[in-house]
């Protein structure tokens, strides 16, 4: 059960494995690495323990590792909501084919997108130099983000901020990436496990927060820390 993940809900979160980015400061290397995978439930165990809790859960956020890159992603989003369930659904914005079916099945009621970072340092924060070109990697970011602010659901944008890949003047190429967004969160960094462990990552301090807020306020419409 969770209180902060789907925001004005009581929900489970379900995870889902695997993901296209590799994020070194990234809490969660058990859904992303393959080496490093936890088994599966099937999705029988899932739908059992949501019917369990009819009446005390009011919402379901999808998160991973990254939901988009299940092939059934939609199809499940729609099994959810059938349920009697609200759907968040996380995503990092690099798949926006699926984003857009899901979107226009209309079972999805809070989408949350990862902003990595702006254009020119996003194969650097994700580590997907090697992997996809640039361009095509930016297009999809842009899309995704397009998609999200015309659907007419509730949404939000946040970035994970850490040293040394973020930087305050970020913050501006980040802002007109979304300009005109309803809603925004900066989250800072917390030191845990994570997928590079060859590398040390801190957050940033209150005074670095502070001054991306002021930055991205020019920009959202509502503006947070967490």
């Amino acid at each position: 059960m969770t209180l902060v993940d789907f925001p004005g809900h009581v929900a489970a979160t379900i995870f889902t494995r695997g993901c296209n980015f590799r994020c070194g400061f990234c809490h969660n290397p058990e859904l992303v690495l393959p080496e490093k995978y936890i088994p599966l439930l099937s999705e029988k165990e899932i739908i059992d323990f949501l019917i369990s809790r009819f009446g005390k859960l009011d919402g379901i956020c999808i998160t991973g590792g990254e939901p988009t890159l299940q092939k059934d992603c939609d199809q499940f989003v729609s099994h959810m909501k059938a349920l009697g369930y609200d759907v968040k659904l996380d995503s990092n914005g690099n798949n926006p084919k699926m984003l857009e079916k899901i979107i226009a099945d209309g079972d999805v009621d809070y989408i949350a997108m990862d902003i990595k970072s702006s254009l020119s340092k996003y194969g650097l924060v994700t580590g997907t130099t090697n992997n996809i070109t640039m361009k095509q990697l930016n297009n999809n970011i842009i899309k995704s983000i397009d998609l999200i602010m015309s659907s007419g659901i509730d949404y939000e944008f946040r970035t994970t901020v850490c040293h040394p890949l973020h930087e305050v003047k970020d913050f501006e190429a980040i802002g007109e990436m979304i300009r005109g967004a309803k809603r925004y969160y900066i989250q800072n960094f917390q030191h845990s496990k994570h997928i590079d462990g060859q590398k040390q990552y801190s957050p940033f301090s209150d005074a670095e927060l502070k001054s991306a807020e002021k930055i991205m306020k020019k920009y959202v419409k509502e503006v947070g820390l967490r």
